[in-house]
């Protein structure tokens, strides 16, 4: 019996396998507001009580948040998860905590084809190398993948919060504007759930469009950052279309900026809740263009994959095959997505 977990800020996805997850569906599955518990000991005492009792032999929990020596405290949640409690909560004989882009990172190595969408022409090659996975949600994740010759290994990164770079005399501005907020600007500012709310806000404040009323009150009856994209997808406001084109341009930079970091000759991965919702203007050439706007290296970017994940649950399913690999070692997994 495998113990699988995917655990953010927003929400927390746990689930059991019996068996090769790889193969087998999940034979319990639920979803959990995270925010309405106070520890994830409590989330998971109700997600087991809910079922018979079952012996748990593995788990592996993706986790939103730095995991130092099997230990880690949650970024944007008040928790403390240690692996040798949870041993010992589950009474399993293993236990492993992974950063969940590490933990998504895992899961696009058990992807099919038609779970990727390509943001790069027909004619770009796949070919074997490190891969890069960034993941705009709640906050914005990084990991690498790394290629020995045979087999891919993922690592994990904070590299999000690395310092944002403005490519322009509008994006300086930005940057300015959140200094004032923030002191730090780092891309989760910007490229994450909040970072619409952020780029909106500047945008509105410089007076590049004016804030209908119509739309001030959606955005205060629901989420505003849900607000922003879909009226910017159906055309129904500057303001909203700016912020989204604004966001998407910064995205794309960023993920050309992780490709050269890591040399990402094996693809590079578009993951998170957010891409798949914005879909047809990750389509549209901004992003793309962004992404090989890097002067003299422009022609090595335009060579290398750019897929969209398009199944959010990536990192359930590379946390429960990592639980896997816990109890079978001698198992491997595929190339991600981009080996086509």
């Amino acid at each position: 019996m495998i113990l699988a977990g995917d655990i953010g800020g927003t929400k927390t996805v746990l689930a059991l396998y019996e068996g090769n997850p790889s193969v087998e569906q999940p034979i319990q599955q639920e979803v959990f507001p995270s925010r309405e518990y106070r520890t994830f000991r409590e989330m998971l005492e109700r997600f087991l009580g809910d079922g018979p009792h079952r012996s748990i032999e593995t788990a592996c929990l993706g986790v939103a948040g730095p995991v130092i020596d099997g230990h880690v405290h949650t970024t944007n949640l008040p928790w403390v998860l240690h692996e040798g409690q949870l041993a010992e909560q589950l009474r399993a004989n293993k236990v492993r905590l992974l950063n969940d882009v590490e933990a998504a990172a895992y899961g696009m190595t058990y992807l099919r084809h038609d779970e990727f969408h390509f943001l790069t022409h027909a004619s770009v090659m796949p070919r074997k190398g490190h891969a890069v996975l960034l993941a705009a949600g709640t906050g914005l994740g990084q990991a690498m993948v790394y290629w020995d010759g045979q087999h891919y290994h993922p690592m994990a990164s904070e590299g999000g919060h690395a310092d944002f770079a403005p490519q322009s005399d509008q994006e300086v501005a930005l940057f300015k504007y959140l200094r004032g907020k923030f002191g730090h600007v780092s891309y989760e500012r910007l490229l994450s759930g909040p970072g619409f709310i952020n780029i909106y806000s500047f945008l509105k404040d410089s007076g590049i469009a004016q804030e209908p009323l119509w739309l001030k009150e959606k955005m205060s009856a629901g989420d505003p950052a849900a607000v922003i994209t879909s009226i910017a997808l159906s055309g129904g406001d500057p303001l909203c279309e700016e912020t989204l084109s604004l966001f998407v341009r910064i995205y794309g930079a960023a993920a050309g900026n992780l490709a050269l970091h890591v040399m990402a000759t094996g693809g590079v991965y578009i993951g998170g809740g957010i891409a798949p919702k914005i879909l047809p203007k990750l389509q549209d050439g901004t992003f793309m263009e962004a992404f090989t706007s890097k002067g003299r290296y422009a022609n090595l970017l335009k060579n290398i994959c750019v897929c969209v994940a398009l199944n959010p649950p990536a990192p359930l399913c590379g946390a429960a095959n990592f639980a896997w690999k816990l109890y079978a070692p001698t198992t491997h997994h595929r190339a991600p997505g981009c080996d086509r």
